[in-house]
């Protein structure tokens, strides 16, 4: 199907991060947009005003009319949506051209030049950091992003002239095998997704496949130190990143007084004193990644020192809601234990001396199972830990599969308790909090403000 010609798109599981990406996008080309999602959310009420028509009972009846011709309307349904799904099934029962959000990306990206960011953690922060840097420069790109940028305030940049297209690449379903990227950064091969995956061996072996699908005269730019063994085509340069070493990394690195201030060195130049506009210490790498890519695409050095100094972040990534002198409240995405260990240990960077308290929603009955101990460990880093229930997501439960493991295995010592997520609040407002961080990928999220207000209120009493 020619996305210029059809009239109408269709999405199963519209109030995804990735999926609203694509929602905008065919609103900006003018075309008729509808969808089920399971649940209202902020995302779907901005979608809304924005022109989608969106339910959110899983019913055919309220399928639009402009939806039902087969021969002008193109359907996108996220993995994360059951196979079994009535409106998918009706879909696929009455002919009508089917896709996943990323084959849709694929797509769309194929007719320009991609530049892809993957990895089990860091892709939606990096990826955000190039775009802003490709955005405000005289390169510009179109972007399609996991999270919100807080520059923008959406998921999606379009330029009518650029030739680049920044994608999170998700490895999720292998779905970024669907991807032609100019060039790509990996941030990290930590296995996740074993439901999907089965072994590290298989997972591993994805994303040496996706390396493959980097086009000749690209480049691959991997983070130093990955199990991974790439194996590009004739023509695709490889380069290594980190913070320390490697082709493109950080020197003279100065963190204090809330900033961080880095030289970046590439190959063939050294940019000094890029002032993180987000100072959190995993944005020195992340930042490295995003700045190479820039450099090989023909962003200026000053156009680079000012876009970082200028990026604002991504919503849900080291989110701060409240930074006192005696007081700091943030909310960090961060599900898999290499991603919590690596958010703690930013954190800890930047409040070496105060009390850290995490609250814990783990993310999949799954993912639990498989990395129980891996996540006590991380969240051993902490001061203290309040867990709640597993957020479920697209799953069913597992028996003897709770938050419990993760429990019974922090360090001896630590302060620690289990709680349901809504006496969250009711336990804060007993509990002296120094620095607090809200870690994961489930729906703890909507109880921030309110835990934002509470310690407010407490504070100024």
């Amino acid at each position: 199907m020619n996305i210029e010609t059809i009239k109408s798109v269709y999405f199963v599981g519209a109030g995804g991060i990735g999926m609203s990406a694509l929602i905008r996008y065919f609103l900006s080309k003018g075309k008729f947009v509808a969808g089920y999602d399971r649940t209202p959310s902020e995302l779907t009420g901005h979608l809304i005003a924005e022109g989608a028509q969106i339910h959110y009972e899983e019913n055919t009846g309220l399928i639009p009319e402009n939806c039902k011709d087969k021969e002008s309307t193109l359907v996108v349904y996220t993995p994360a949506i059951p196979q079994e799904h009535a409106e998918l099934v009706y879909f696929r029962e009455n002919g009508f051209e089917i896709h996943k959000r990323s084959q849709v990306l694929g797509t769309i990206t194929r007719s320009s030049k991609g530049l892809c960011v993957a990895g089990t953690h860091g892709k939606t922060t990096t990826s955000t950091m190039a775009a802003h840097l490709f955005h405000q420069s005289h390169v510009g790109c179109t972007a399609f992003l996991g999270g919100i940028s807080k520059n923008y305030g959406t998921n999606l940049l379009l330029s009518p002239t650029s030739p680049y297209t920044v994608i999170e690449a998700d490895e999720f379903d292998r779905s970024f095998h669907w991807l032609s990227p100019y060039m790509s950064v990996i941030t990290s091969t930590d296995p996740d997704h074993l439901d999907i995956y089965g072994t590290r061996e298989a997972y591993l072996e994805s994303f040496r496949h996706y390396t493959t699908l980097i086009q000749p005269g690209g480049a691959l730019i991997i983070r130093k130190g990955l199990a991974l063994q790439p194996d590009v085509q004739p023509g695709v340069k490889t380069y290594t990143y980190s913070r320390d070493e490697g082709d493109f990394h950080a020197e003279n690195i100065r963190i204090g007084n809330g900033e961080i201030v880095i030289d970046f060195i590439a190959p063939d130049t050294r940019i000094n004193d890029i002032r993180l506009g987000v100072p959190i210490g995993i944005n020195i790498e992340n930042g490295v990644a995003a700045m190479a890519l820039a450099h090989l695409n023909g962003v200026t050095d000053e156009e680079i020192r000012q876009g970082m100094a200028s990026f604002r972040g991504v919503d849900r990534r080291f989110d701060f809601k409240i930074k006192t002198d005696s007081l700091v409240f943030l909310s960090d995405y961060a599900h898999h234990p290499a991603e919590i260990a690596q958010s703690v240990k930013s954190i800890r960077e930047l409040y070496r001396d105060k009390k850290i308290t995490a609250i814990f929603q783990p993310h999949l009955y799954t993912r639990t199972r498989d990395f129980y101990k891996d996540f006590a460990d991380s969240l051993s880093l902490l001061d203290e830990v309040i867990l709640t229930e597993i957020y479920p997501a697209r799953e069913q439960p597992i028996p003897g599969v709770s938050s419990q493991l993760i429990y019974d295995n922090l360090r001896p010592g630590i302060e620690k308790c289990i709680c349901r997520k809504e006496d969250i609040p009711d336990l804060l407002s007993k509990k002296p909090v120094e620095v607090l961080i809200v870690l994961g990928a489930g729906d703890l999220d909507n109880y921030v403000p309110s835990i934002a207000r509470l310690l407010e209120q407490r504070s100024k009493a």
